[in-house]
């Protein structure tokens, strides 16, 4: 191919497959009073004492809080320390491991494809991933030894079952099931973070031969199949997982401190994982994995469930582009109508009649929520993260709530639900 026509194809693929721009035109996170945008400044004061009374009385070692309306930050302030062995004290610019908070960002990612019609939620995942192919639910568990026997599943595993943790996939070390902790230790799976040698399409691929929790789409069991669904955007996009965020979420979105491992300019604001030990907050050991693994190790596992660190300004931020439609700073990340479908009950009547469904990247509040009050307006949508992080949106008050810890262990904190509850009571509009 000559040298010319060779840029032109490059330059026609780069441009096929950049964010698109928008009529619309949401400007970027700024920060602004509360009361401008309908809120009260003497009750988010609350808020501000009883995160701090939470950090002084030792419940907590850190906190990174932040709030924001129609687009506006209003409230984000830094509590404690980073690391108490050190004595370096929290800001507001500290990066946090966010563990599953990085399922909705990877599905996101997913949605952007599949807005591109490169294949339909339906289409089973061994179209793509053929080691998927013979779907086996567990049939019998031998405890002395580990082995099983198994019996064919009834459907193939989707990704909509990838998506939205129908697909009967366990979560090894973290499962509920200590048959599946067993068997996927058994086949030395890489279950959330690692700083091993070994990529996402490797570990998924082992992932493939083992048995199902139950038939495909008959239940929701919380599943490394956002993990799946890292290296299936790989085999879709022909980029590697971290270079697709990256390049299609991150960058249009100005969010210049998530990444799945830190640039070394960025590696002394991870916030320490901390522990509670006789009275004094020390860093968490070296378990089944090692917590700077965002810092160190071979940096090849990118784990679509589990493998990012963020700040509270980059998540914010991802979850404004939400909160516009899927919009910010005039590029398109999603379509409206894709939005819509996102928040959508996606598993029926699995949850049952409670509080919540769960659509394709979130858990999101029903009226019955709503109703009962303490977790925002029918249609807000939420999640949480390993090490203790949460965040919640509000579209119909246009509110975001983003409270960024990093603990393990047994710890003392209600801040999660006062935090969520007393934001919503700030509103004064």
């Amino acid at each position: 191919m000559k040298p010319i026509v060779l840029f032109i194809a490059v330059l026609f693929h780069a441009l096929t497959i950049a964010q698109t721009t928008s009529v619309q035109f949401s400007p970027p996170l700024t920060e602004a009073t509360p009361e401008s945008v309908g809120l009260s400044s003497e009750r988010l004061a609350r808020i501000d004492d009883m995160l701090q009374f939470n950090v002084d009385n030792g419940n907590l070692p850190g906190i990174v809080a932040l709030i924001a309306r129609n687009g506006k930050i209003v409230f984000h302030n830094a509590y404690g320390m980073a690391d108490n062995t050190s004595g370096k004290a929290m800001e507001t610019d500290a990066i946090f491991r966010i563990a599953s908070q990085t399922k909705a960002i990877t599905s996101t990612a997913v949605m952007i494809l599949w807005e591109e019609g490169k294949f339909k939620l339906d289409d089973p995942i061994s179209k793509f991933i053929p080691e998927f192919g013979d779907a086996q639910i567990l049939d019998t568990f031998n405890e002395t030894d580990s082995t099983y026997t198994t019996k064919p599943a009834e459907d193939q595993i989707t990704i909509r079952d990838l998506i939205t943790h129908t697909s009967g996939l366990g979560y090894g070390v973290i499962d509920s099931d200590e048959r599946f902790k067993k068997i996927y230790a058994k086949a030395g799976i890489t279950d959330l973070f690692t700083t091993k040698d070994i990529s996402i399409g490797e570990s998924v691929k082992k992932l493939a031969k083992l048995p199902l929790h139950h038939n495909p789409g008959a239940q929701y069991t919380y599943s490394e199949g956002l993990d799946v669904l890292g290296y299936f955007i790989e085999i879709v996009s022909g980029m590697s997982f971290d270079e697709f965020l990256k390049s299609r979420i991150f960058e249009p979105l100005g969010m210049e401190d998530t990444w799945f491992y830190l640039p070394k300019n960025k590696q002394d604001r991870l916030v320490s994982v901390q522990q509670k030990v006789d009275g004094k907050w020390k860093k968490y050991p070296i378990t089944f994995y090692d917590t700077d693994y965002p810092k160190k190790g071979a940096k090849r596992f990118f784990s679509g469930g589990a493998g990012l660190s963020s700040t509270a300004k980059d998540y914010t931020t991802f979850l404004q582009m939400y909160l516009n439609k899927g919009e910010l700073n005039g590029i398109r990340i999603l379509s409206r109508t894709t939005v819509q479908s996102i928040m959508g009950n996606q598993i029926g009547d699995i949850w049952g009649d409670g509080p919540k469904h769960y659509g394709l990247a979130f858990g999101v509040v029903t009226e019955n929520g709503q109703d009962a009050g303490g977790i925002g307006s029918a249609g807000t949508f939420d999640w949480g993260g390993y090490f203790n992080t949460q965040y919640f949106a509000d579209p119909k008050e246009q509110v975001i709530g983003v409270l960024m810890k990093q603990t393990q262990g047994s710890v003392q904190d209600d801040t999660g639900w006062k935090f969520r509850q007393m934001v919503g009571a700030a509103v004064d509009d």
